[in-house]
Parts: C-alpha cells; structure tokens; sequence
C-alpha cells in the first residue's frame, strides 16, 4: 500500500510540473492572458522602442509574431493554435475576415485616440463605421525610378511604362491585383473590375509592355532598384520610400489615371483572450506622439493626423507620400472579388507570366 501511495504521489507531482511546463510554452506561443498580449503584425513594421514603452506603462508582455501575406496570416488565425489579440490585415481581407466572423468589433470607447485619424480614412468601404478596424498605415502603389539613369522621363501616366526606352527595365511587383490593376487603370477601367472583356484587354496590353520587363520580383526589388540593376519599378509607396533612402537618383510617382489606395489596420481576432489590453495597445499606437514615432521609424504613411505636428516637416509635406485629398479621391481601394473572381484573376496574371516565358 506505502508503495502504491507513493507511486501516486509521484504520478501526481509529474502532472503538476507537466501542467505548468504546458502553460509556459501556451505563453510563449501566443496564448494571452490579462499580463499578456500577442501582437500579430507584418515585418519591421513597428519601432520595438514603442513595444518595450507599452509593457513599462501598462505592465502587460507583449508576445510579437510576424508574417508575410495576408492569406497567411488569415489562415493562422482560422486555424486558431494561437491566441493572437492584436492582428494587422490589409483592407480587403478585413472583408473577408468580417465574412467568416473571424473578428472582435471594436469598443470606441476604449479608444478615445481614434480621434485622431484622419476623416479621410475613416468609415470605408471595406469597414463601415470602422466597428472592426482601425488604420495604422496607409499608402499607394505606384513608379519609383532612376532620374540619372532616365534623365529625360517622366511617369505621369501608366502609358509611360510602355516606352521603348525602357527595354528590359522595368521591375514588377509579383502581385496579381497590382499588375493587372495596372493594367487596367492604364485603360480607363477599375482596379476591381471584374468584366472578363476588359481583364483580357488588360492582359492583351501588358503583353506589349513583356519586351521592357527585366524581371517579376518580390521584395529583391527595392535591392535591384537601389543598386541601379533596374531603371523602373512598379512598387508600394513604403518601399518606394525606403529605396529612394537608399539611392537618392530614385523619384516616386502615381500615375494620374488612378491606382491602389491601401490600407492595412489594426484589428481583435476571434482568438483574442485579452480583449481588453487589445484595446489598450491600439489606443497606444493611435497616439499622436506614438504615431509620430512609428511613422518615423517604418517610413510609411500615417492616416493619424494629430502625429503630423509631431513628425519632420520636410516627410509630412512630401506630396509623393502624403499626396492631397485631388489625387486621393482618384484612387481606389482594393475591394474583395470573391474566391471566383480572385482566382479568376490569379489565372489571368499567371498567363502573362507564362507568356513572357
């Protein structure tokens, strides 16, 4: 009998430390509780001053993961193995996750700093109300391009890119909504356009632009583009910003048909367990000062227009990165096609790189 109570004894000991060594590693892989909050956001995208300043005032660890797509980060949180609280999608999947109930709606009243964005960007299509999201950066997608090695071009419009100057100069970013949006602004249609005619024709004309396309590329491009491996380049605006820090010959332009006005903005998943210090972080990083200094570090666009008086003059009046409301209103938001349309488009951009081939 001694033997067997000491058995159980030992059973019970080995449970009680497996039950905490469990607990530890659910903290370390992003299960949150009320001193803890796991952050889920794209890379280098936050000054992690501002991390390390959040947990000193409000005694709350922050577990900080990353990832490099939205479709990833929607099937993380769909799968639900981590408790992410604090999440950063684009505008279009922020549709799609108010489709599948995958988010929180947002408690205004716990975010008295929403005050300070900017009207602009506020109540939109993808968001009415903002009930789920909340802006954190915002930009465009446009050219950036080497003055010195084009010093008789301008990018004012997408027909430009067509130029038989440019022959096997021009980079693309590897994205199918931004491509084939190109394409079709380039001809007077929507980026979100879904009529098959006009997708074709869109296809047909970036056919013609294959003789002057160097390479379709991902992030290498702002290292080909810095290091003038390539004349023009079809980019986001934030990486337009950070190559032309790096090569000062490099300009930005939006061409003036139009193009992609994007959003990415800060949301509470289904999987949240600290609903509360969700609101808390948001709130933080809509401060004004706190804005200023993330805007600063990341060199994207803040929509927090209290953060602008905080910020260089020389960056918040630089109309290539804070382009006036003129150009704004020609731009459009990514809207969700839907899986047929989507995959629809997805066929039409793999056909034109099959075609370059």
């Amino acid at each position: 009998m001694k033997k067997l109570t000491q058995a159980f004894i030992a059973v019970l000991i080995v449970s009680v430390l497996l039950l905490i060594a469990i607990n530890r590693l659910n903290a370390s892989a992003g299960y949150s509780g009320n001193n803890t909050l796991t952050v889920f956001n794209w890379g280098d995208y936050i000054d992690e001053e501002l991390i390390d300043q959040f947990e000193e005032e409000t005694g709350i660890t922050i577990i900080y993961e990353t990832f490099d797509s939205n479709e990833a980060m929607m099937t993380k949180i769909k799968q639900g193995g981590t408790t992410y609280d604090v999440a950063v999608p684009s505008e279009y999947t922020i549709e799609k996750m108010r489709e599948e109930d995958l988010l929180v709606e947002l408690d205004h009243s716990k975010l008295p700093n929403l005050n300070n964005i900017d009207e602009r960007f506020m109540d939109l299509s993808f968001d009415p109300g903002n009930k789920y999201s909340v802006p954190y950066f915002w930009g465009t997608v446009g050219v950036v391009y080497n003055k010195e090695m084009l010093p008789d071009m301008e990018f004012t419009s997408w027909d430009d890119l067509w130029d038989p100057r440019l022959k096997n100069e021009i980079l693309l970013v590897d994205g199918a909504r931004e491509v084939l949006g190109m394409g079709l602004n380039s001809l007077g249609y929507s980026l979100n356009d879904t009529n098959k005619d006009h997708l074709h024709e869109a296809l047909e004309k970036l056919q013609g632009l294959t003789p002057n396309i160097k390479a379709i590329v991902g992030d290498e491009n702002k290292l080909l583009m810095a290091n003038e491996e390539a004349a023009v380049a079809l980019v986001w605006s934030g990486d337009a910003s950070e190559i032309m820090w790096e090569n000062e010959n490099l300009d930005y332009s939006v061409p003036e048909e139009g193009s992609n006005l994007w959003f990415d903005n800060m949301v509470i998943p289904k999987t949240a367990r600290n609903i509360d210090g969700a609101h808390q972080f948001i709130n933080f990083m809509l401060d004004a000062e706190v804005a200023a200094q993330n805007a600063e570090y990341v060199s994207y666009s803040t929509p927090n227009k209290a953060a602008l008086e905080y910020m260089p003059e020389e960056m918040v009046t630089d109309e290539r990165f804070y382009p006036s409301p003129e150009l704004t209103d020609k731009l459009e938001v990514y809207e969700n096609l839907g899986k047929e349309n989507l995959a629809y488009y997805n066929d039409i951009f793999l056909e034109f790189k099959m075609y370059r081939k």
